[in-house]
């Protein structure tokens, strides 16, 4: 039984809704614009997506309640996550509250410890140099097509193992950044017209349609490629030396799903496969394309990262030991994180009436939150569209805290942070070891909000000399 609450007091309602499609128009033409412009109006503003309100909540400690402590009135739901589902069927990210998402958070768990994790680094790093010294020197390249690339890659190894067919990964590249159009124009767009038969609903679900078909593909090689059944809970631990034999280091991260004590359906394992390569595709692709375009233009920046891979790495390639010896990498890519997203608007929806900071929010609604318009916020990180990784200094980092939501919160928390880190650090730093200098070619990128904030164009040149 909840207390009772005081009045509510008037949600205020976002300027410029138009009839029949309310804001849809400013959340298709300019969303982070208008997204960060609502912070002006209060600290919950409703807009409009069609004729259906939807709650949007501006101030971090109260999007700490609907994540946290008062998550159970707030259900991972509305237009976006019904949008994601299409596509992601009842994975991980998009299952509902309840048994069936703790019994599937509690079985994926020990692909992503760190310990399961560097089972993997070996593979992954390989992978990354194999790509990044295969690029010709001085070539013009597009750098945030080179970054999705090499991040499904990495992400492919480990988790289906060594030896996935090659066009399968040219497949993937190919059809994730087109699904993840089509599902954010589903999600800005009235729930009656994303049921017409047009041609642009059609091609969408044929694309969903095929991936799924290329999860099964990798599904079978993984599973007739696979040692004999062991129990999760028996998978490779990280070698005691690094003398110990390289068949340790085989098996992918998906073994823990095919070798579960209760077995997963077909639709379970397809699910669950399309909402890891989804969540670490396109986020990290993105990260490191952020990246790559402020270190171009720090200087600083971009000096005092390297002297730190120069000396943790003294004249030899990256291992994965030396993760935990880069803090300024991290910090690096926690800004970029910071200030380009990745996620720019998330929801859930009300379980029931609720009051929240002072307004009402009826039961159903969606409730919004952007850990895009928080990151940006003044309040927490002054100058926020400057690119400073000395605010994630230890000095200053609790000054942020709470408003930093890129992998969300509470029991909704990404279960692969850990490895989004691991991933984005070995990348980065084998991208610096090979190339001693990186150059902009293109005019500055626009941030282009898609699912991910990413970037509307950027080539760069990678050069062997300084």
């Amino acid at each position: 039984m909840h207390p009772p609450t005081a009045p509510s007091s008037p949600t205020p309602a976002a300027p410029g809704g138009l009839p029949l499609i309310g804001h849809v128009h400013r959340l298709a033409r300019d969303p982070l614009p208008f997204i960060t412009s609502l912070r002006e109006h209060g600290s919950v503003v409703r807009i409009r997506i069609g004729p259906t309100p939807a709650y949007v909540v501006t101030d971090p400690a109260l999007t700490r309640r609907v994540l946290v402590t008062e998550a159970a009135d707030f259900a991972k739901g509305g237009k976006i996550i019904d949008a994601l589902r299409v596509f992601f069927g009842d994975g991980l990210a998009t299952v509902a509250d309840g048994d069936a998402h703790l019994r599937q958070r509690r079985l994926m768990q020990p692909m992503f410890n760190k310990a399961h994790i560097a089972t993997r680094g070996p593979a992954m790093i390989d992978q990354v140099r194999a790509m990044v010294t295969s690029w010709p020197e001085e070539s013009r390249r597009d750098v945030f097509a080179d970054m999705n690339d090499v991040a499904l890659a990495v992400f492919l190894v480990a988790l289906f193992g060594d030896g996935l067919p090659a066009h399968l990964q040219g497949e993937f590249t190919a059809l994730m950044p087109e699904i993840m159009k089509g599902t954010i124009r589903q999600t800005v767009l009235p729930s009656w017209l994303t049921r017409l038969p047009l041609p642009a609903h059609r091609a969408h679900a044929e694309r969903v349609r095929r991936l799924r078909e290329l999860v099964d593909q990798a599904i079978e090689h993984r599973t007739a490629s696979a040692p004999a059944h062991r129990p999760a809970a028996e998978l490779p631990q990280p070698p005691a030396c690094p003398h110990d034999p390289p068949a340790q280091q085989e098996a992918g991260l998906f073994d823990t799903l095919l070798n579960a004590e209760h077995p997963l359906t077909h639709q379970q394992l397809q699910d669950e496969a399309i909402t890891l390569l989804t969540g670490a595709i396109e986020t990290t692709g993105t990260t490191l394309a952020w990246t790559l375009y402020e270190i171009s233009r720090n200087p600083q920046v971009e000096k005092r990262l390297r002297a730190e891979i120069a000396a943790v790495c003294p004249g030899r390639p990256l291992v994965h030991d030396d993760l935990d010896n880069l803090p300024y990498a991290r910090m690096v890519l926690q800004e970029s994180i910071r200030k380009y997203g990745p996620a720019w608007m998330v929801t859930r929806s009300a379980t029931r009436d609720v009051d929240l900071g002072g307004h009402h929010i009826p039961q159903g609604a969606d409730v919004v939150w952007s850990p895009y318009l928080h990151q940006h916020d003044p309040a927490f990180f002054p100058a926020p569209e400057a690119f400073d990784p000395d605010r994630w200094t230890a000095e200053r980092a609790h000054l942020t805290r709470g408003s930093f939501l890129a992998f969300g919160d509470g029991r909704r928390k990404c279960i692969g942070e850990n490895f989004a880190w691991t991933e984005l650090q070995i990348i980065l730093a084998t991208i610096l070891q090979t190339w001693p200098r990186l150059e902009l070619t293109s005019r500055p990128p626009k941030a282009q909000a898609v699912v991910t904030v990413k970037p509307d164009a950027m080539t760069m040149t990678f050069q062997q000399q300084p």
